[in-house]
């Protein structure tokens, strides 16, 4: 399992609006190229976004389902890359006072053949890719902050 943390100089809520916008996906989770469509009633558990993810030829089409939702505090997600596998992504949110917020990321697979392989390899690359999608999801709701 992969978990990174990143204290984020915005409120809760302003984190936690960049999550609920399926359409930026792409901005901030690295390997994620496009976002083809987003449910109407995203992040509401059930909901899914559909996504390409890798470099072209070998793009993948999938989707990722919200498991569990709460405003401001917590969303997990069941993404699909198929055919290498699904992976359970959780994301909480930790007031830090002064308008700041503890993002905690842990991602893990859970089916398929990237389950089958699992080692510290697979760990290491999950932690690296997910500092830099913290990092962008960080910049994004410190941009949109600064805007409100």
């Amino acid at each position: 399992m992969a978990i990174v943390q990143r204290t984020v100089p915005a409120p809760p809520d302003q984190v936690f609006a960049v999550l609920a916008d399926g359409w930026t996906y792409s901005d901030w989770v690295v390997g994620t190229v496009h976002i083809r469509d987003v449910d109407a009633s995203w992040p509401q558990v059930g909901s899914k976004l559909h996504h390409k993810a890798g470099p072209w030829p070998l793009s993948l089409h999938d989707s990722s389902e919200v498991l569990e939702m709460v405003p401001e505090r917590l969303l997990v997600l069941k993404a699909g890359l198929w055919p290498a596998g699904e992976a359970t992504i959780k994301m909480e949110l930790q007031p830090q006072g002064a308008g700041s917020t503890r993002v905690t990321m842990s991602e893990t697979f859970h089916a398929g053949p990237l389950n089958w392989i699992h080692n510290k390899i697979n760990d290491l690359v999950l932690h690296r890719r997910n500092i830099e999608s913290i990092r962008r999801l960080s910049d994004i709701a410190i941009r949109e902050k600064s805007r409100s």
